[in-house]
């Protein structure tokens, strides 16, 4: 039995209320012209800790199997390929070929076209996503898109305008694994069914240490640029955009919307290393019906870690942790780990994978994933990833700023960030 308590909702409810609206049946066969109920072959594009530790809860959760890399660098590439095929071999599965692995800046165009493939798990630098999901819709590919989807402004609209490319062909998933977390899930549908009554307002933060990355001594300043794109403003959208972005979409999700406007701050006041993303974030996200948000952010703290989102309606209030509990409390009260141990975590993951409530948020997210296609039940989540990260570059276009901004001028502002690398001179 579960360690968290669902009450009435059961896996089948629990699978309907974490799927993806607008789904397409096609018959059995047709998606990738293989049989339904064979392994997914998947490529991964970028082999970094999010992109590894996607494709391995793939592996051992789902029916799927990696067979092509792409990475702009060979050790990154031949690492990848050592624990995947140790990880194969133990599920008596093929390793890969070495002919199905691309480096360099048109590796993500190679294993776009690539026929062995039938699925992409995107896990590269944040500001080369639009370019890099636009290739795999246009090469007939299945898509796992990390979050952010983009970086700016223009970058969330090149992949709204892909995603409806891919939408009836191709099925489509964004990162955000906490709303496939069955404790999060039932939490959500729960106040989506009046538990809080009418909501006022809310308060969300995303409080982490400082990710320690490789100091890459003989590499040039371009290269350590790229490969310790977590430290820099513009590959990875900032540590709002990037990181924080998580409580910004279960914000968007539990209120049904995006924000209006926003207004915000934040600063590099700790760090120290060689990247210029700022440490701190503070906005207040203004929704409709007058929810005022209040958000913060750190990415420079000794000795603590927390992530939670509060709801205060006229009903009650909610508080969901990535580790220490989620719950309901007021007028009609819901725990969802009445034993409380449960609920405790082994700290912050820069992979991004958790524990505690979290525990199962990958899985199930990518066990969904594979389903719609093998099932033949394709969905895109591309415009969905695209809201919230307006939502995150909104709060950090406020704080960069300085001044109030709204969803509409944000839009309007059609901004585009320039990284000013030439991947070429890298390869």
């Amino acid at each position: 039995m579960s360690e968290y308590s669902t009450d009435k909702l059961g896996r089948r409810e629990f699978l309907g209320a974490a799927a993806t609206a607008g789904l397409l049946i096609l018959k059995p066969g047709l998606v990738r012209g293989t049989a339904a109920n064979s392994d997914v072959r998947l490529g991964l594009l970028g082999c970094g800790g999010r992109g590894m530790a996607d494709v391995t809860s793939m592996i051992t959760n789902g029916p799927a199997r990696v067979v092509a890399l792409a990475d702009m660098f060979d050790d990154q590439l031949q690492a990848a390929r050592k624990r995947l095929d140790k990880l194969a071999e133990s599920k008596r599965q093929a390793g890969i070929n070495a002919s199905l692995m691309f480096r360099g800046p048109k590796a993500f165009q190679q294993i776009a076209e690539c026929p062995e493939v039938d699925a992409i798990v995107v896990a590269t630098p944040p500001y080369y996503h639009p370019e890099h999901f636009e290739a795999a819709v246009a090469g007939g590919k299945h898509v796992y898109l990390e979050k952010p989807v983009a970086v700016d402004v223009r970058g969330c609209q090149r992949v709204i305008r892909a995603g409806k490319k891919a939408e009836g062909r191709v099925s489509v998933d964004v990162g955000f694994q906490i709303r496939n977390a069955p404790p999060f899930v039932e939490m959500v549908r729960r106040i989506h069914a009046g538990a809080l009554g009418q909501i006022g307002c809310g308060q969300a933060y995303y409080y982490a240490g400082f990710i320690k990355r490789p100091d890459w001594a003989n590499a040039s300043a371009a290269e350590r640029r790229l490969r310790n794109w977590a430290y820099d403003r513009t590959l990875s959208g900032d540590i709002l955009v990037e990181q924080g972005i998580h409580v910004v979409d279960i914000c968007n999700w539990v209120l049904k919307a995006h924000p209006l406007k926003a207004i915000g701050a934040g600063g590099r006041n700790i760090r120290s290393d060689h990247g210029d993303a700022w440490d701190h974030y503070n906005a207040t996200y203004f929704y409709p019906n007058n929810v005022h948000i209040s958000f913060t952010s750190t990415q420079f703290i000794k000795g603590w870690f927390d992530v939670c989102e509060r709801f205060f309606g006229s009903k009650g209030t909610s508080e969901s942790h990535y580790e220490g509990g989620v719950k309901i409390l007021g007028d009609e009260p819901w725990d969802a780990f009445p034993n409380p141990a449960a609920s405790q975590g082994s700290g912050f993951s820069a992979t991004g994978t958790f524990t505690g409530a979290l525990k199962d948020a990958d899985p199930e997210k990518h066990k969904a994933f594979l389903a719609s296609i093998t099932g033949d039940q394709l969905h895109s989540q591309a415009e969905q990833g695209a809201d919230s990260a307006l939502s995150a570059i909104l709060g950090r276009t406020a704080a960069e700023t300085g001044k109030e901004v709204s969803w509409e001028a944000l839009l309007k502002s059609d901004a585009a960030l320039d990284a000013k690398l030439d991947l070429n001179k890298l390869s």
